[in-house]
């Protein structure tokens, strides 16, 4: 009997260390967005505003269930695991928010450093920056002031350049919404093409109250999927 307990002991054991290191073994993924990442619960802050739970406001969303976002859809789809999910409702990836507010207590630019230890890294924001009408201002990749990144197009350069910095060897996609303003739009893609980031242009999104419905959360993870196995880049 003793002998039966003790091989039941190491094979409990193993399967353990096995469930342990196969987890390792799956690419972690961190993402970095707004209300269209967001849901209550999954977020690596608690403090974060979501749009999505798992009580809907039909009016607002037909989404209701975690499964159903585009970002647990491409993990599972996959066979990754999440690593952090760093999502704030309403955030611009600048520091000027809505009404021209202050919003470096949220912006991309101030939680970009806080995606854990991720192998992959989603970027999803800018849709924000478009509806606060937060200022434009010009390209730079170097020697940004803190008042730069009070802009669109510094702030996104630093972002990018500060996240490539700070995890070194992780793959970057920016993905970019549908039905953007054309020079935020514009502005995200040349910033990802010069730091050598994945691109992922969405289009033809379904929505309600300009957020992803439940099919348009399918056909974001379709799209960055399909991206992804025509360049190769898993």
């Amino acid at each position: 009997m003793k002998h039966l307990l003790h091989l039941l002991i190491i094979f409990s054991a193993i399967i353990t260390v096995t469930a342990e290191a196969d987890a390792q073994s799956r690419k972690g993924v961190s993402i970095l967005g707004d209300s269209y990442s967001t849901f209550k619960g999954f977020m690596s802050d608690d403090r974060n505003r979501v749009w999505y739970s798992t009580v809907a406001n039909p009016e607002r969303t037909d989404v209701d269930k975690v499964s159903q976002t585009w970002w647990h859809k491409l993990i599972v789809d996959n066979g990754y695991r999440l690593e952090k999910n760093n999502s704030y409702s309403g955030a611009t990836i600048c520091n000027t928010g809505y009404s021209n507010n202050d919003y470096s207590d949220r912006s991309f630019v101030s939680r970009l450093k806080d995606l854990g230890s991720p192998d992959i890294i989603y970027i999803f924001g800018g849709t924000n920056d478009d509806w606060a009408k937060s200022p434009m201002g010009e390209f730079k990749y170097e020697g940004w002031t803190d008042s730069d990144l009070y802009s669109v197009r510094p702030a996104i350069t630093y972002m990018l350049s500060s996240i490539r910095d700070y995890y070194p060897g992780t793959e970057i996609t920016v993905i970019v919404n549908s039905d953007m303003r054309e020079d935020v739009a514009e502005a995200l893609q040349t910033a990802a093409r010069h730091y050598g980031a994945g691109l992922v242009v969405l289009h033809d999104i379904d929505k309600r109250s300009g957020h992803p419905t439940v099919k348009g959360m399918a056909q974001i993870a379709e799209q960055i999927a399909a991206y992804e196995r025509t360049n190769a880049r898993r």
